[in-house]
């Protein structure tokens, strides 16, 4: 396998993590089995996959290597008893510290082309593949910068912020109301920082998991203020699916060969190598929170 080959199959497999699958009907999420417990001895258990239908694995499962737990003190735990199957990975983690903990992954990546001796080359990976494949004087050099983040929270005992700290990378959650302190029938309000920034105007969507039995998916639209904040309201308790995509530029398209396929889907037909048309950026974030009864 070839250098290029190679970097682009490892960026693959990273971003399989963390994308919202807009581009199809393939959502990946982390389904945590609850997001409030107490005492000493909590543990949680988190379903991870990429599915047709929210929290119902019937896809492909989500690759957990990238998963990182962050404690409430901002220390990083570990995974237990991870284990990966047809459809699904499962793992546990043990709550030894009382607190909100944020269960997740992050991936920021790179995707450029330029012109060598006459060719038109591509590259997709992290930054530091960036900075050792691409050289620093390359011809006509185009970036598209992207950030990708998919997460979960738990509390135990009592919901703390320190997992909420922002690193000024990305689409970030600053919340206004903490997620899990969201209940059902009342308005919450969370705030999005886009590189540490207010996301102004931007949109979030609020899906519901249990779609089988419902005659409509019941998403919820909002649009982010100046300040970058949107109030919502769900109307039901249970889990649902946050998203929130921001763009600027030449958004990314589609890489050599097509779009990112699903961990394990066969690869695609080889496909004319073509410049990216300009610079700019993508920013995801996906996350599943509960709604409580009232």
């Amino acid at each position: 396998m070839s250098l290029k080959t190679r970097l682009f199959a490892v960026a693959a497999a990273g971003l399989a993590l963390t994308l919202p699958m807009s581009a199809s009907a393939h959502r990946g999420w982390l389904l945590p089995s609850f997001t409030v417990l107490s005492g000493d001895g909590a543990w949680v258990t988190v379903d991870a996959a990429i599915s047709n239908e929210l929290f119902y694995p019937d896809h492909r499962p989500m690759r957990v290597d990238g998963v990182v737990v962050t404690a409430p003190d901002g220390t990083i735990s570990k995974l237990q008893n991870a284990s990966t199957g047809q459809y699904r990975s499962t793992f546990d983690v043990q709550l030894n510290q009382a607190g909100t903990w944020k269960i997740g992954s992050a991936a920021n990546t790179v995707t450029a082309s330029w012109t060598e001796n006459g060719e038109i080359k591509r590259f997709r990976g992290s930054a530091d593949e960036f900075a050792k494949a691409v050289p620093a004087n390359a011809a006509d050099l185009k970036t598209i910068k992207g950030s990708n983040r998919n997460e979960t929270y738990v509390t135990r005992d009592k919901p703390t912020t320190e997992v909420f700290k922002p690193t000024g990378k990305g689409l970030e959650l600053a919340p206004v109301t903490h997620p899990t302190d969201i209940v059902a029938s009342e308005a919450a309000t969370f705030k999005f920082l886009l590189d540490g920034k207010p996301a102004a105007g931007l949109e979030v969507t609020f899906v519901p998991g249990g779609a089988r039995w419902r005659a409509a998916p019941g998403e919820i639209k909002v649009k982010a203020s100046a300040d970058g904040a949107v109030t919502f309201t769900l109307p039901e308790a249970g889990m649902y699916w946050v998203n929130a995509t921001a763009r600027g530029g030449e958004s990314a398209g589609r890489g050599p060969g097509g779009g990112m396929g699903a961990p394990g889907a066969a690869p695609a037909a080889p496909a004319p190598v073509t410049a990216l048309a300009g610079d700019g950026f993508s920013a995801s974030y996906t996350a599943v929170v509960e709604a409580q009864r009232p």
